[in-house]
């Protein structure tokens, strides 16, 4: 959320804000911006040079680079600095600039007066349409990265600059003022510092208390507009100023609106820091993760799909085995009507996930796929149901459809019949893939069991070669889905098949809870007890 607000300026004649060079590509905007950033290196890849070439890509821009200074750091601090001769950081400058059109520069560490002095000439030689200076002088780990006496030479810096980015320290250090304790002494001093050196500056309240992040972008002449966002609970903030500000210079050239690049960075910045922990990066204050949009959208590589929902369906992995019905019929204790009863719903479940292979087949991409799910169709009807009446011959039932059964069935056919191939592979897997682990269980137990088993003949069904080797192919057969698939597609692909593992445990547990339920409503009045 954003407001507005307006405020005189605080010099009678405040310096003229910088403009674009003339004939620039900034008005018109730049797809793929060439962007330099002229910073330090940080070999823990959390900040500095590494932060800024991510998030410059990250927001689809061409990143380059020419280093400042060299420093041993990590997510817990700066143990050195080194700068290099500054003639070699102008031979830099003046290689890219004499080859390359560029469209925005982010500035950070820059150490010295002299490495500011160069950066300053080059600046007012090449006159990019964009510029963003980010004021390291102070990372988040509290290691100082500026000599005082660097302070001026930044000021000077400010005049080639459109916009600076710096956090509450660096703002206090800039204008020579203690440091601000809430957001209203924040935006007074950006006010300052603005007025005074014709710049734009974004004021950050990250380092602010609060439940809610506060940032201000502050216009030489008063303008404010102001920008909300939660707060993010999370120790990995390392690199945060160094990317906001790359970004925002990548989107400014772009789309040539301050106020609209700083609400599209911010807002990837939120989400870089609520992922942040998904990348587990040293001990300290962990790097925000740059890619999280490009990663959550990447298409799988291999087998990556299908590992990834075997580990999310751990919990019904486990829910299975702990089912009585489970360990009874390992232990061969199970009564033969929870047995029949299952055998039943199996019958009437088969039938209908029959048809869904079936429809799996008509929507395969492929001539293979669509022998294979045609294959496993027939097998269900030819095979499995016949195997399903030789044994229900001897364990009668009654045959009518279960709610488990019926609800089962209704996912399957509702995905079918509406959602896209890799979600009607992904919603039949279960059934294959479960139902293999079960019976690779059950078959081991089996064979370990002493004497005359009571459903041995059924135990041994699950050794089958064949089937196994169909559930290897299915699996495949989703990754490929999953690959070829948008990120969109891959996530009804996951609920599919969550659904579908769900209804596993519960198919698995159905005649317990059947017989449970019946036994309970045929019990007489005081026989439940207390």
């Amino acid at each position: 959320m954003e407001t507005l607000l307006s405020a005189p300026p605080l010099l009678d004649s405040p310096p003229r804000a910088r403009e674009a060079s003339p004939g620039s590509r900034q008005q018109r905007g730049v797809s793929h911006p060439r962007v330099l950033s002229i910073a330090g290196s940080d070999p823990s890849g959390g900040a500095g040079i590494q932060a800024d070439i991510k998030a410059i890509s990250a927001h689809g821009g061409y990143a380059m680079a020419a280093l400042t200074a060299l420093t041993a750091q990590n997510t817990t601090g700066v143990h050195s600095v080194h700068v290099p001769p500054v003639a070699f950081l102008a031979e830099q400058l003046e290689a890219i600039s004499a080859d390359i059109d560029i469209d925005a520069v982010k500035i950070g560490m820059l150490g010295t007066a002299e490495v500011m002095t160069v950066v300053g000439d080059w600046l007012a030689r090449t006159r990019p349409p964009v510029v963003v200076l980010d004021p390291v002088m102070v990372a988040t780990s509290g290691d100082e990265l500026m000599a005082p006496a660097a302070r001026q030479g930044l000021l000077r810096l400010l005049e080639s600059t459109h916009l600076v980015t710096p956090n509450i320290l660096e703002l206090a250090v800039l204008l020579g003022q203690p440091q601000a304790k809430n957001f209203d002494e924040a935006l007074r001093q950006g006010l300052q510092l603005a007025a005074a050196h014709g710049v734009a500056v974004l004021v950050k309240g990250g380092h602010l208390p609060g439940e809610e992040c506060l940032d201000a972008l502050v216009q030489h002449d008063g303008t404010v507009e102001v920008f909300t966002a939660p707060r993010v609970d999370t120790p990995n903030t390392h690199g945060t100023g160094c990317s906001l500000s790359a970004a925002v210079a990548t989107l400014q050239a772009q789309k040539g609106d301050w106020a609209v690049s700083v609400r599209h960075a911010k807002s990837w910045l939120s989400v870089a820091l609520e992922t942040a922990h998904e990348l587990n990066v040293g001990e300290g204050a962990g790097p925000i993760n740059h890619f999280h949009a490009l990663w959550d959208s990447a298409a799988p590589t291999l087998d990556a799909f299908s590992q990834q929902l075997w580990q999310e369906c751990e919990v019904q992995r486990e829910a299975i085995f702990g089912l009585d019905f489970i360990k009874e019929l390992a232990a061969g204790t199970l009564h033969s009507d929870h047995f029949a009863y299952y055998l039943a719903q199996d019958a009437l479940y088969l039938s209908t996930y029959s048809r869904v292979l079936a429809r799996a087949s008509a929507l395969a991409p492929t001539e293979v796929e669509q022998k294979f799910w045609a294959g496993s169709a027939q097998n269900c009807l030819e095979v499995e149901l016949a195997l399903h009446r030789d044994w229900l011959s001897h364990y009668p039932t009654d045959m009518r459809q279960g709610p488990v059964t019926k609800h089962y069935v209704d996912h399957l056919q509702g995905v079918a019949f509406s959602g896209s191939y890799g979600e009607v592979v992904a919603a039949v897997l279960p059934c294959y893939w479960l139902y293999a682990e079960v019976g690779r269980v059950l078959h081991q137990d089996y064979l370990s069991f002493s004497g005359e088993h009571p459903y041995g003949t059924w135990l041994a069904t699950y050794a089958d070669d064949d089937f196994a080797q169909a559930t290897e192919t299915a699996v495949a057969i989703m990754d490929a889905a999953a690959r070829r698939g948008s990120a969109r597609e891959r996530e009804g692909m996951r609920a599919a098949f969550a659904h579908s593992a769900q209804y596993e445990v519960d198919f698995f547990a159905a005649p317990h809870s059947f017989f449970d339920g019946w036994a309970a409503k045929s019990a007489p009045i005081g026989a439940l007890g207390d």
